[in-house]
């Protein structure tokens, strides 16, 4: 019996980029395309990432633009821009005429003012150029700038067999045909046309008798967030794009949204975790010190913060140490209760999964962090008991620990749930601000508390 062979994911090994670097040092043209015929572009890109930038436009000089043209928009966006600085206008047109529109308008967004003016005027297909300028028209994080103009759509005065013939025609230039869209004489979208009722229905049959009036579309305007909410609540492949008349203008496929969905996602874990500013690991020292230093500044002035309140409170320290050995903890347990709770809060808004007032919520998060608070004091009491037989001393310090706890989870249900109101990604409201946050107010509570049950 043979052998099932097991597919692996594609690899990037040392030795497969040193036997294209040395294809390409040897200009071994013929091995070079047999090998990049045998990969996804996907992986192409890939491969172009570990290249200098002589070695990697050397290969997209050699491959079909066909090829080049995906490899591109897969690139990472700093390698792609100096790549196209390698190219000529006409290089460059050649590679635009072979992406969909919404990608070619992308690309061509990279490009100084009058590069891209040149390059537009290299490509002599006028209607593709009216699209792309269209596209470029549309503000950025828009869905206008994110569809792309292919698609399939038919009239509903179409028969069915006027609509097979033209729809043979119109998918040519689509690469993938999620739906048939219905437009009446106006261009205005009034539904969509089922492939199996089309393939079923008479020759003669009118499209106006068998589309299906229910079609789900983005305004043009809409944010790109809010296109990704749609598609994801309606589990679409792809989504029209209509203007304030209803006329359809486009489409936004899946592959886009995840993109969005994507850089979101990057943005909001920067954020969290304390990062003002979109950086990755390959971007200077300066810049990732730019966008490192504000939160740490926040972090320092809260530890200055929590130290000057500790100032006030000498006589407990002297009088109780065991008090201060149980600092750290009191600030660590308002840290983590806060971010556990800005975080499922943060999680709740992205997903649009946040209803209801804001009073309700924090009911609920009160109730949650005092049960919680409950459980870990009683552990903690009985410790301390145990441990120093000191009933008072363990009192103050569980019941501050109650406490630190309930307003640790309030203060990190609330912050989020405001800055959405005022539209501040509630993002930033997770990891060091709600840390340094809690960690004072922490440290202040349990002093207070700790000065009252003692009687200091």
């Amino acid at each position: 019996m043979k052998k099932k062979q097991e597919h692996k994911p594609f690899e990037i090994s040392t030795s497969l980029i040193d036997v294209i670097v040395g294809d390409i040092e040897s200009k071994n043209d013929l091995s070079l395309q047999k090998q990049f015929n045998e990969f996804h572009y996907a992986d192409i890109a890939e491969i172009l990432d570990e290249l200098d930038l002589e070695q990697a436009t050397y290969v997209i000089k050699l491959l079909d633009s066909v090829k080049t043209s995906d490899i591109l928009s897969e690139l990472d966006e700093d390698v792609r821009e100096k790549i196209l600085q390698n190219l000529s206008t006409k290089e460059i047109a050649q590679e635009v005429k072979e992406l969909d529109t919404d990608d070619a308008a992308d690309l061509l967004l990279e490009l100084p003012p009058e590069r891209k003016q040149k390059v537009i005027a290299q490509i002599d297909d006028k209607e593709l150029v009216a699209d792309i300028e269209e596209l470029l028209e549309y503000d950025e994080k828009t869905a206008g700038s994110l569809m792309a103009k292919e698609l399939v759509k038919v009239y509903e005065t179409w028969t069915v067999a006027g609509c097979l013939r033209k729809i043979r025609n119109q998918a040519e230039n689509v690469k993938r045909v999620h739906s048939i869209y219905v437009v009446d004489k106006k261009e205005k979208l009034i539904g969509r046309l089922s492939l199996k009722d089309l393939l079923i229905a008479k020759n003669e049959t009118k499209i106006s008798d068998i589309y299906i009036p229910k079609v789900d579309s983005v305004h043009v305007a809409y944010n790109d967030e809010d296109v990704a909410k749609v598609m994801a609540k309606y589990d679409l492949e792809a989504v029209p794009v209509v203007d304030d008349n209803k006329t359809l203008l486009g489409r936004i496929t899946i592959d886009d949204i995840v993109d969005v969905i994507k850089e979101e996602a990057e943005k909001d874990y920067q954020l969290a975790a304390g990062i003002t500013q979109d950086v990755d690991s390959e971007d200077g020292i300066f810049a990732l010190t730019r966008a490192r230093l504000p939160w740490l500044f926040l972090g320092l002035i809260g530890g200055v913060g929590a130290a000057a309140i500790m100032f006030n409170f000498d006589t407990i320290i002297n009088d109780y140490p065991l008090i201060l050995l149980f600092t750290p903890l009191i600030a660590a347990m308002a840290g983590n209760v806060g971010v556990q709770s800005s975080a499922i809060i943060v999680q709740g808004l992205a997903n649009d999964e946040i209803k209801g007032s804001i009073n309700n919520r924090l009911l609920k998060e009160m109730l949650l962090s005092a049960l919680n608070g409950v459980i870990l004091a009683l552990f903690l009491f009985l410790f301390l008991w145990i441990w120093q037989d000191n009933f008072q001393t363990a009192l103050a310090v569980s019941v501050s620990l109650i406490v630190v706890v309930i307003v640790a989870g309030i203060i990190g249900t609330f912050i989020p749930l405001l800055l959405h109101r005022k539209k501040i990604d509630p993002a930033i409201a997770t990891g060091p601000f709600i840390t340094t946050s809690n960690d004072i107010f922490g440290i202040l509570i349990y002093f207070l508390i700790t000065k009252f049950i003692l009687n200091i």
